[in-house]
């Protein structure tokens, strides 16, 4: 059992709020799974920049002179925003392709959380409360964001099996369920050149859809095959540079509520979690139906 949010902004004038709302809904869902949380916020992008959440234990001495260090093997411009255990590189986009080699050359036990040009994940182990706090969260602003609160099933209890899982740029999910097919498909995606960090079955759901994407797959096309590919139980929020998207699978024993205004939609794995949101008393509430495909974009 997990707890999964999501909130899509339609309003621009919400935008400022974004993380203390998506905070609050994460929050409500703490008893669905006190083991780690997560959140992934889609802001602003700087124009021909691209942008990595890292993190490690000892941030502050594993990041010391990092710039430094990229700008100098990777001959841009690099630039970097600690905050806790994490950190948002930004450098130039041209220098994507070789970022994670030469971190890994700089310190191979720093972890990369995200990569992409909007997207940040902040991920631990503990409580929502203690999750968000540690990163100020409510202070963040964004387009759009999704967030995990985790009761560990398929791996450990660790902050590389926190949700949200980045497999692609700009693009990332949550999960509530269980895949039983995700090591036979773990091993046929590895062999397909995509890369897997852990054994979580999460992680192998977004690595599948990341290699149907650049398979030439739209988000809402590979959200379908999925129904068909992946087997088990799972309700999965996604999120991509500019859209947010939802599907359960066939059977849907996984509890989901939507609600939408002209202002936002919003996702929640009990209707709680949405009830502190503004106007939702006038908003259209419904459960998500089954093995049906959801999507938004600004």
């Amino acid at each position: 059992m997990c707890g999964i949010v999501g909130l899509f902004l339609k309003d621009a004038s919400l935008e400022r709020d974004l993380g203390n709302l998506l905070s609050d809904m994460l929050v409500t869902m703490t008893d669905r799974g006190p083991d780690s949380a997560g959140i992934a916020i889609y802001g602003d992008k700087d124009a021909g920049r691209a942008k990595f959440t890292i993190q490690s234990d000892n941030a502050h001495q594993d990041f010391k002179d990092l710039p430094n260090y990229l700008s100098k093997h990777l001959n841009c411009n690099a630039d970097m925003r600690i905050n806790d255990t994490h950190a948002v590189v930004t450098l130039d986009g041209s220098s994507t392709d070789k970022f994670s080699e030469t971190l890994k050359s700089f310190n191979p036990e720093i972890r990369i959380m995200s990569r992409g040009s909007a997207l940040e994940i902040y991920k631990e182990v503990g409580l929502p409360k203690q999750v968000t706090e540690r990163f100020k969260i409510p202070q963040m602003s964004g387009r759009h964001g999704i967030g995990h609160t985790r009761m560990a099933t398929e791996s450990a209890v660790t902050t590389m099996g926190a949700h949200p899982f980045n497999t692609g740029l700009d693009q990332c999910l949550v999960h509530n369920g269980s895949l039983s097919n995700h090591n036979s498909l773990r091993r046929q995606l590895r062999r397909e050149g995509v890369h897997i960090e852990t054994e979580n079955d999460t992680e192998v759901g977004a690595a599948y859809l990341t290699w149907k994407m650049q398979n030439g797959a739209s988000l809402g096309e590979a959200l379908e095959s999925s129904l068909e590919d992946l087997d088990g139980f799972f309700t999965f929020v996604v999120g991509t540079e500019d859209g947010f998207g939802v599907v359960r699978d066939p059977i849907a024993c996984k509890p989901a509520v939507m609600a939408e205004t002209d202002q936002y939609v919003a996702f929640g794995s009990e209707y709680r979690a949405l009830v502190n949101l503004p106007e939702i008393e006038s908003a259209r509430v419904w459960e998500p139906e089954p093995a049906t495909v959801y999507f938004w974009k600004h």
